[in-house]
């Protein structure tokens, strides 16, 4: 099926309560596996707000009834601006569909066992950056870049262990809203908000 034919098909569909459901986590995964399968490019890249004034791509890399998990570097823009406010939020955007998720609550930093199992999964290439980029820092040139990347790789002739100054962030969400595209911007929206250890839906006017 073309992208076309299928943003028709969503973008025609509607987002009703009742299919919908209680839990967001699990429509979130429904909508994931949809834009898996229209094989949009990067369906995990979320655009991350740390702060009012601070937002980048990321990619999603994990999420469950917990949260959801991205990796980095502590010590990056991103990291500090975590450790002065944890409150953040994440939009993602899969266009061929018509369709965003917001999701906005507090991050925590993941287990060090999630970070460890996660970082060996990593290509060897992937891991040794990790070592040799000290993130968001200014550098003189792509030489020193190259330098350091060299330097990591005699470091670690064999296994790369995780840096202890990278591992991984769980956003634990108070609200998720869903977007859905509708004709004439008459678009649905449903929002999901926390309330006594469990979810509360609305729907919001376009």
């Amino acid at each position: 099926m073309s992208i076309e034919k299928i943003r028709e098909s969503y973008t025609l569909s509607e987002l009703r309560e009742e299919v919908a459901g209680a839990d967001p986590i699990a429509l979130f995964a429904e909508w994931m596996n949809a834009a898996l399968a229209a094989d949009i490019a990067e369906p995990n890249g979320i655009a991350l707000a740390t702060s009012p004034a601070s937002v980048r791509i990321v990619l999603l890399r994990g999420y469950d009834d917990r949260g959801f998990v991205f990796y980095t570097n502590y010590e990056s823009a991103k990291g500090l601006e975590i450790a002065a406010d944890p409150r953040a939020s994440f939009t993602v955007w899969w266009q061929p569909l018509h369709r965003q998720v917001r999701v906005a609550g507090r991050i925590e930093k993941a287990s060090a066992e999630e970070s460890d199992a996660y970082f060996a999964s990593r290509p060897r290439g992937h891991r040794i950056s990790a070592w040799a980029s000290s993130q968001s820092a200014v550098v003189a040139d792509r030489a020193q870049l190259a330098a350091a990347e060299a330097a990591a790789e005699a470091r670690f002739p064999g296994d790369v262990p995780r840096p202890p100054h990278w591992g991984g962030y769980r956003l634990v969400p108070h609200e998720i809203e869903f977007w859905q595209g509708r004709e004439n911007r008459l678009h649905d929206r449903l929002r999901y908000r926390r309330e006594d250890g469990g979810w509360r839906r609305e729907r919001l006017a376009p």
